[in-house]
């Protein structure tokens, strides 16, 4: 199984389909040469077109793009939430083609990290509850000093007994942002987790999950639109046709702003 790091490529044409995690260090999650084709003949969408790209352990991405280019099916694909028509994904050294479905449940469960922009808790269950749920239905005991720290560092503690129905929607994302992490997962994935919120919520919930990175050591993928969200981030890749079209590293919101000025409406360059 290879899980070397892909190479960059100074290739104009392969330039856009290449991308390595900005910085060097060591790669956690690995895409290599994705494609998702829905359809056939005149009806076929390349949601993803030969996508390589790395993340590094201990980073926060942000994944940009405008509707349609493949940017949630990226982030689903390395979270092994859908399977690509060709290609690898490559998650902490584990190569998820060929998994079959008892691993892949395990791969999903022990390694993997998921905040949904409904955030998926379940309504007859407290929030101390939703967040030990990943590690109850694996039958792990709960890390008692790490749960505290998740708790405290969300701000959640006089908030356990509440279920979500009690709970305001910032709140209950801050569930689901300690229910993705409570299990130490190698990779956190986030589908527009601030989608749902106002301002003052969404730069919480940002800030938590930056800390979870800088204090951590945590790696996160988020897919966002919002380039105040990616400004949070260490690193911004920018989708368009299912290609990565550019990339910027150590993001603002206004130098994330100003670059998505520069491309036109389907994300290419103008």
């Amino acid at each position: 199984m290879n899980t070397e790091p892909v190479a960059t490529t100074s290739d104009s044409t392969s330039s856009s389909r290449v991308s390595t995690a900005a910085g060097g260090g060591e790669t956690i999650a690995q895409a290599v040469d994705l494609r998702k084709i829905y359809g056939t003949g005149e009806a076929e969408v390349r949601a993803l077109n030969g996508v390589s790209v790395n993340f590094q352990r201990g980073r926060m991405t942000a994944i940009m793009g405008p509707s349609g280019s493949g940017k949630s099916t990226l982030m689903h694909c390395m979270a092994a939430l859908d399977r690509p028509t060709s290609g690898d994904v490559v998650i902490d050294g584990t190569k998820v083609a060929g998994l079959k479905d008892k691993a892949l449940t395990r791969l999903r469960r022990d390694r993997l990290g998921f905040v949904f922009q409904s955030f998926n808790l379940v309504p007859t269950l407290t929030a101390k509850e939703n967040i030990t749920l990943p590690l109850d239905i694996a039958g792990r005991d709960v890390d008692q000093s790490w749960f505290d720290t998740v708790v405290d560092t969300v701000g959640l503690r006089d908030r356990l007994s509440h279920r979500p129905n009690e709970l305001s929607g910032g709140q209950q994302q801050r569930v689901a942002c300690a229910r993705a992490l409570v299990s130490k997962p190698a990779i956190v994935f986030a589908d527009e987790p601030t989608g749902n919120l106002d301002s003052r919520a969404s730069a919480e919930i940002l800030g938590f999950l930056q800390s979870s990175v800088r204090d951590f050591g945590q790696s996160i993928v988020i897919v966002t639109h919002d380039p105040v969200a990616a400004g949070y981030a260490d690193r911004v890749l920018f989708l368009a046709d299912g290609e990565i079209v550019d990339e910027m590293a150590n993001p603002t919101a206004d130098s994330v702003l100003e670059r998505m000025r520069g491309f036109d409406a389907a994300g290419r360059r103008s």
